[in-house]
């Protein structure tokens, strides 16, 4: 299998408060393909996560998007590339479309309506949502919104932290297969926080396991069937839902 880097981590280290949060990670991210990260509460999921996209910088180490030192990019540049969302994406409390522009706006530019119809297409929203008041739609639609938001800017790789951890079953199930729609369909690297490892097992190519701070396992989707080392037991034994 052919298989291309996305972004690669070497000896990345992040402290902050004298509290050690990354300890020498090392790896690489797949190119168009699905990567959850799992790990109990505190392993530093979020903060590796926030590190991809720019919003944390190493203490240590190093981090390469598509073999470019994440430090070469511009940070306008480097979010339209690594696009993030996260388990409570902030709603502006206007409309769905307001929300949607949210990104161009921020960088002077325009969203025309028919490019923020086709947004919501892609997350299988109705363009009749257009001009509601975003801060009134379901807690499904709102994440559909926060992910349409962030494919705005036609992102590389998608970022996702725990975005289906408070959403009724349903929901849940209806933002995996978007997920995975947008990962087939456009080739979207995902890189995906969940605690729920059946949603790992089921939606993944590889996993990361982490615990604190460090990289304990990681490889193909297998690793979560089992492993010889005892935080990794433990882990998957108490975790597992």
């Amino acid at each position: 299998m052919n298989l291309e880097p996305a972004i690669e981590l070497r000896d990345l280290c992040f402290t902050a408060k004298e509290r050690r949060i990354l300890h020498n990670l090392n790896g690489i991210f797949y190119k168009g393909k699905i990567t959850t990260l799992v790990g109990p509460s505190g392993a530093g999921k979020t903060t590796l996560l926030k590190m991809c996209n720019g919003l944390l910088a190493p203490t240590s180490g190093d981090i390469f998007i598509g073999n470019q030192p994440i430090q070469e990019y511009e940070p306008t540049t480097l979010r339209r590339k690594v696009g993030i969302a996260l388990q409570s994406a902030p709603i502006l409390r206007s409309s769905v479309y307001e929300n949607l522009a949210l990104p161009r706006t921020l960088q002077g530019e325009h969203l025309t309506e028919e490019e923020a119809v086709s947004a919501l297409e892609n997350v299988q929203l109705d363009a009749s949502f257009l001009h509601r008041e975003a801060t009134e739609l379901s807690g499904g639609q709102k994440q559909r919104l926060s992910i349409a938001r962030t494919l705005i800017n036609k992102s590389d790789i998608l970022l996702l932290d725990e975005i289906t951890s408070a959403l009724d079953p349903t929901s849940v199930k209806e933002i995996e297969e978007l997920i995975l729609k947008i990962n087939r369909k456009y080739g979207v690297t995902i890189i995906w926080i969940t605690h729920n490892l059946r949603q790992a097992r089921i939606l993944s190519d590889f996993t990361w396991i982490l615990h604190s701070g460090e990289l304990l396992a990681s490889g193909d989707v297998s690793i979560l069937e089992g492993s010889d080392i005892p935080a990794v037991q433990q882990f998957l034994n108490g975790g597992a839902r």
